[in-house]
């Protein structure tokens, strides 16, 4: 091996990361993996979001120095890369190089004001919620300045440099996007004047590869605007519990530093209005219980999917009140109909599922009952009915359950649902899907024909109205024409928020459901 081509072992260190420790909650790579500068190493998560710990150069992982379920914080060595020394010993000198130029001429300050703009959101508009500095203000790097939400995450958006706040370019309640300016802070600069060179100190090496926000499945809850309001000092995930309560956080008096609002005063305040309101009702605590007494034990960490999907489901499930209609279809002819059909679809590299066909006929109960293609707005007063047919399919995975979304299936046919439907199952299994592929919904179908069973309650997947559960198919006798006849029968699980759908309703759409399913010419037309 030639002289330039030795090997450097570096350490990799945790960036900013908003000045707490936070949560390792997968690795990413393994020990002798080949990395690229930027790519993810581990992924972390604090109460504000999860976020990827990038490679700050490429090279070979050597070593990993974390495991899951690790706290650590900014500064802390997390891996060991090994780098070319050829490329290590260039950005050193590069780094000489331009300290010595920087420092050639004696320096004069001058203030120079340097805009801050919105980094990476995930693709879409978030929404300020809080300003965290004033004009005027003095802030060091990392300092947040203002407090953005999106539908799966709230985080600060930090100061990137060191500073003094000119001006303030936003306001709560906005909408902002990647790139956006959002303020402008006065920054000290340099000047040339003569002066004899000074020798160049010694620099640390500072990673400033971003960070990635990883955006979470589950949704914001609903919430009176007045809880933003510019007056209440509260974190994201202070907010986020206040948010899911229904709390109006002016209305809490701070116990944390400088009065700033914590999650005990919010507990506390719920509590306190529960007693107040003639309810002695309080959330049991989940008794602390050491199975290990009773026999051999195996301790296995919830997936992050398995922990998000439970937020998700258990805050539906005591925010909707839920109601569960059940029903049969007898889909011997749609079975018929794809099975004679099955060899044209492989033939175009499709697998004709009978779930496509109930997808078809989801869409056509939902032009007949259009509430049921509908959500409650943030205030819960006002229904908004959809023009679009937007369907989530839930999907079983290895690390746990997601419901990726089909679009437009009213312009769709057949083969064309069962090749996306297949594409983004697959996507869901090998853990590609993104953000932007669970949402949209509009209703939700959960099918467990491949496993078995004969009914069960499927949870609303909110903000939809309505989910579908579909159990195994049976041979049944089915009485026609004075005579009892074989036909295949599908169970069908209704669960609808009662909110928005009465039972009578809900009755007449599972009744037309089947129907539709039951004629499977229909569906083809």
């Amino acid at each position: 091996m030639c002289e330039d081509e030795r090997l450097s072992i570096k350490d990799v260190l945790v960036p900013d990361v908003g000045g707490g420790e936070v949560d390792v909650i997968e690795i990413l790579v393994a020990v002798g993996d080949t990395v690229a500068e930027g790519d993810g190493l581990v992924t972390v998560e604090s109460d504000k979001a999860s976020m990827d710990i990038p490679a700050p150069f490429a090279g070979t992982v050597a070593e990993i120095l974390v495991k899951t379920g690790d706290k650590i914080g900014e500064g802390q060595a997390i891996a060991k890369i090994e780098a070319t020394a050829n490329a290590s010993a260039n950005k050193s000198t590069e780094q000489t190089e331009s300290v010595v130029e920087n420092q050639v001429a004696q320096p004069v300050a001058t203030a120079e004001s340097e805009d801050v703009l919105v980094p990476d959101t995930g693709g879409s508009e978030v929404e300020v919620i809080e300003i965290l500095v004033a004009e005027g203000d003095a802030v060091v790097e990392g300092d947040g300045l203002v407090t953005v939400e999106s539908d799966k995450a709230s985080m600060d958006i930090p100061a990137p440099f060191t500073g003094t706040v000119t001006d303030l370019l936003v306001k709560t309640g906005d909408k902002i996007s990647e790139g956006q300016r959002v303020a402008k802070i006065a920054t000290t600069g340099t000047t040339a004047s003569s002066a004899s060179p000074a020798k160049a100190q010694p620099t640390v090496e500072k990673q400033t590869a971003p960070l990635a926000l990883v955006s979470p499945m589950v949704e914001a809850a609903s919430v009176n605007s007045s809880t933003f309001k510019d007056s209440v000092y509260a974190g994201p995930a202070v907010r986020r519990i206040a948010r899911e309560f229904g709390v109006d956080l002016t209305q809490i008096q701070g116990t944390g530093e400088k009065n700033r609002i914590t999650k005990g005063d919010v507990q506390k305040f719920v509590q306190q209005r529960l007693q107040q309101d003639g309810s002695s009702f309080v959330m049991p605590q989940v008794p602390a219980v050491d199975f290990a007494k009773f026999g051999e034990v195996d301790i296995q960490p919830l997936s992050k999917i398995n922990k998000l999907t439970g937020t998700h489901l258990h805050r539906n499930w005591i925010t909707v009140p839920h109601v569960t209609q059940f029903e049969e279809a007898d889909i011997t002819d749609m079975e018929a109909f794809r099975q004679a059909n099955k060899k044209i679809a492989e033939k175009q590299g499709v697998k004709l599922t009978p779930i496509v066909f109930v997808m078809k006929a989801v869409v056509a109960a939902l032009k007949q009952y259009p509430r049921f293609n509908a959500s409650l707005d943030a205030s819960g007063e006002n229904l908004v009915m959809k023009k679009y047919y937007n369907l989530g399919v839930a999907v079983d995975t290895p690390n746990g359950l997601v419901v990726p979304v089909i679009r437009d299936v009213d312009q769709k046919g057949l083969l064309d649902l069962a090749k996306e439907l297949g594409a983004i199952s697959k996507k869901a299994r090998e853990k590609g899907l993104s953000p932007t592929d669970m949402q949209g919904s509009c209703f939700a179908i959960s099918s467990l024909g491949g496993i078995g069973g004969t009914a069960f309650t499927p949870i609303v997947n909110a903000p939809d109205v309505a989910i579908l559960g579909l159990s195994k198919s049976s041979m049944k006798p089915v009485w026609q024409n004075d005579e009892f006849v074989p036909r295949l029968m599908l169970p069908l699980s209704l669960s609808y928020d009662h909110r928005v759908i009465d039972g009578a309703d809900g009755a007449r759409f599972i009744t037309f459901l089947s129907s539709a399913l039951s004629n499977a010419w229909q569906m083809v037309l």
